[in-house]
């Protein structure tokens, strides 16, 4: 990169890092435009990788593209660029999630630490247990300020709440569950070992809570939960909802982008991390809010 101009291995190098972004079932569901004339990286979200059943209202889509977008930002900081960045910016089209313009010298050390951009390619969701060691409060805190940074709110849950959560996301499993239709589509993205980037493979399955007492997505889908493996996993798992203060397809993208701050920085501190997503794409009991 020299001036304002990206070769082609820096853009390579820009773009790795924003694939390297979590999304649902690994369906990457996004594709990269630049404009050489502003040197603008433009993030579209591709329909054909899309999950019309599991992902009814597209909000698993708008999240992951926010956490791409978060990795191009700090990938852009980390070669001693600048970006600026739009959300949504042109409303003729909608398939336009955002772009990063790339100008200007910066110091890397201006928005994020270097740290975070070698957490790009160390970070990986984790399907198996955990253990039971407590997240240092410094830890719990720096996550916080990172979730804070991008707009929203991040705060690890007490007991009853912890209770609460698991008790929603364990209905919203089961009727994922037996739903034909998002079974099969969590099953096409299931086992992908052919060489394919997307999708997830058969060794990152996890397996299934002996004790019953953590819903974690069978993303097999297999027909009868019987035939799933199970190990015991951790009796008092420690869950932090990422919340913003409305629903909109701008607020989905600053959660994406809040959500990998926090998963960056958890795994630039050591810490493995999971996402429990069912009960944001699965209906939930009566009287439960989410």
């Amino acid at each position: 990169m020299s001036g304002t101009h990206l070769d082609s291995s820096a853009l390579e190098k820009l773009i790795a890092a924003a694939v390297a972004a979590p999304s649902m079932h690994n369906t990457q569901p996004w594709r990269f435009r630049l404009d050489t004339d502003s040197t603008t990286v433009e993030i579209h979200a591709d329909a054909g990788r899309g999950l019309p059943h599991e992902d009814l209202h597209g909000r698993a889509l708008h999240i992951a593209a926010g956490a791409a977008l978060f990795n191009l930002r700090v990938a852009v900081i980390h070669f001693g660029w600048k970006p600026v960045t739009r959300l949504l910016p042109d409303p003729r089209h909608p398939g336009l999630l955002a772009s990063v313009h790339i100008t200007g010298r910066t110091s890397p050390r201006t928005l994020h630490g270097d740290d975070l951009h070698e957490a790009i390619r160390h970070r990986h969701s984790s399907r198996f247990p955990f253990g039971d060691r407590p997240v240092p409060v410094s830890v719990r805190h720096e996550l916080a300020e990172a979730a804070q940074a991008e707009g929203a709110t991040l705060a690890v849950t007490g007991p009853s709440e912890t209770a609460r959560l698991l008790r929603i996301t364990t209905e919203a499993e089961r009727r994922n569950h037996a739903d034909p239709a998002r079974s099969g589509e969590s099953r096409r993205w299931s086992s992908h070992d052919g060489g394919e980037d997307t999708g997830i493979p058969s060794a990152a399955l996890r397996p299934q809570d002996t004790f019953e007492q953590l819903p974690m997505r069978d993303v097999s889908a297999r027909r009868s939960l019987e035939q799933l493996p199970a190990r015991p996993c951790e009796r008092t798992p420690a869950l932090a909802p990422l919340s913003t203060g409305h629903d909109r397809r701008t607020d989905r993208l600053r959660a994406g982008q809040a959500l990998e701050y926090v998963l960056l920085v958890a795994t630039a501190r050591g810490l493995r991390t999971s996402l429990l997503h069912q009960a944001l794409d699965g209906a939930v009991p009566q009287g439960d809010q989410y």
